[in-house]
């Protein structure tokens, strides 16, 4: 079974294949939405799943309650009774209802989370009240939810994706910041703590990967050319040039026919690269794998998670044969893997056996995000602590070899004066292997990208 690392997985800002990380993707001239309710009510059912994800809701049996083999605070969720202590008030800001900036389903996943722990323990032992305020790309959205939800009384902000964070209204409402996913430059070193590593460290890991297990003195990429694909190709040629790999770049658009794919991988083999690395996503991952294959290339190309979307996998095939995927583990079924499942079901409206863990997307990271807080929390509590959102902030910020729900990968803060942000610098990479199945390359279960940062 496959588990997606999270950690890694920063998908295109739009369902185009235009790139395959989330990058500086155009702001838009929607207007505000700052008003939006506190997310009180259990998740609406997601409507934007993919399609392996939204079976007709059957009578099979919910496994409300997987069982719990030990006492260790990443499993023992299911044991713990509701919460009892004062109600923690969390802000929640996620882009939403602009074209390319759609993502209600970090929200709907991150609410599901909450109504889970809501039922398990909470935050420390403190119910969640889940205030949600979306944004469109603009600026101005983002200042308003700042003012909007330490006006409230926030005493911790969660961001989903947020192009454009107001960083100044929370610190002078000394509310701190714990994000999902950094977006742009500016928010490596903002005064804010990220729980995965975004553009720059996915694509200093792919190079670690083209250097260090390929030997790759030469690459050859192919990317859209737009903003976002764009952006991504910057940071990946800058940690190329940091690993001293010489690369050429092959663009194309976001949508092209079998014969520009094909044309787009015969350009990026010229001159026999070592490696090829793809930064194409969705219909560009199906395009690109078969355009390969139909021509006879056999260098290794290195991609994204994306890629290993069980939607591409099951329409290329064997063609994918010699891909590397950057962020996917494989795992059996574990403790975590059935609490994932427990908690996203309701939101997709089916029985937890039928959630597949890799096919959930940016939503995912959500749950991740919600999950593994409350992992630190409940640390922060067993400690003798008091929970508040300052507190879970410096535990995050000052503890060192944290893991990360539920993959257990390496969190820890502080690894990197340039990008303070961050929290998460390994990343597992698998390979497609004949037949059908993704796993993780032996040697390659976390590897570290801070060598190779730009």
């Amino acid at each position: 079974m496959l588990l997606a690392s999270f950690a890694l997985i920063a998908a295109a800002c739009s369902s185009d294949g235009a790139s395959s990380t989330i990058a500086e993707p155009a702001a838009t001239e929607a207007a505000p939405a700052t008003d939006a309710p506190a997310a009180t009510e259990p998740a609406p059912a997601a409507t934007d799943a993919p399609d392996d994800t939204e079976p007709a809701a059957t009578d099979a049996p919910v496994d409300s309650e997987p069982a719990a083999t030990d006492d260790d605070p990443a499993k023992v969720f299911p044991t713990l009774a509701p919460p009892t202590g004062e109600p923690i008030k969390v802000g929640l800001v996620n882009s939403e209802g602009s074209p390319g900036l759609d993502f209600p389903d970090i929200r709907t996943n991150v609410s599901a989370a909450v109504d889970y722990l809501n039922e398990h323990g909470g935050l420390g032992n403190r119910p969640i009240e889940l205030v949600h305020c979306a944004v469109n790309g603009a600026p101005d959205t983002s200042q308003a939810c700042a003012q909007e939800l330490t006006g409230k009384g926030v005493e911790l902000v969660l961001l989903g994706l947020d192009l454009f964070p107001d960083y100044a209204t929370y610190t002078a409402a000394d509310v701190p910041v714990i994000g999902m996913l950094p977006i742009l430059p500016g928010d490596y070193a903002a005064n804010a703590l990220f729980l995965t590593g975004g553009n720059a460290t996915t694509m200093a890991s792919i190079a670690a990967v083209a250097k260090d297990h390929f030997g790759a003195a030469t690459v050859g990429i192919v990317s859209a050319d737009n903003a976002g694909a764009n952006a991504s190709e910057a940071s990946l040629t800058a940690s190329l040039d940091a690993a001293g790999i010489a690369h050429t770049t092959v663009k194309g658009g976001d949508n092209e026919t079998d014969a520009g794919y094909q044309g787009l991988m015969r350009q990026a083999a010229d001159g026999d690269p070592d490696v090829i690395i793809s930064l194409y996503a969705d219909a560009g991952c199906i395009g690109t794998i078969r355009g390969r294959a139909s021509l006879g290339i056999d260098t290794p190309v290195i991609t994204t998670s994306i890629c290993a979307d069980a939607d591409v996998i099951a329409e290329v095939g064997d063609d994918a044969i010699g891909w590397v995927f950057a962020g996917i583990q494989t795992t059996e079924d574990t403790p975590e893997k059935l609490i994932l499942q427990e908690v996203v079901a309701p939101a997709l409206g089916i029985a937890p056996e039928e959630v597949d863990p890799t096919a959930l997307g940016l939503g995912g990271l959500g749950v991740v995000m919600t999950m593994s807080l409350a992992v630190y929390s409940n640390a922060v509590v067993a400690a003798g602590g008091d929970l508040t959102g300052k507190s879970l902030y410096e535990y995050l910020g000052t503890t060192p070899a944290l893991q990360q729900w539920p993959s257990g990968s390496l969190v820890e803060c502080g690894q990197s004066e340039t990008y303070s942000a961050i929290c998460a610098f390994t990343f597992p990479f698998a390979e497609y292997l004949e037949g059908g199945q993704v796993l993780t390359v032996p040697g390659l279960e976390a590897v570290s990208s801070i060598a190779y940062l730009p």
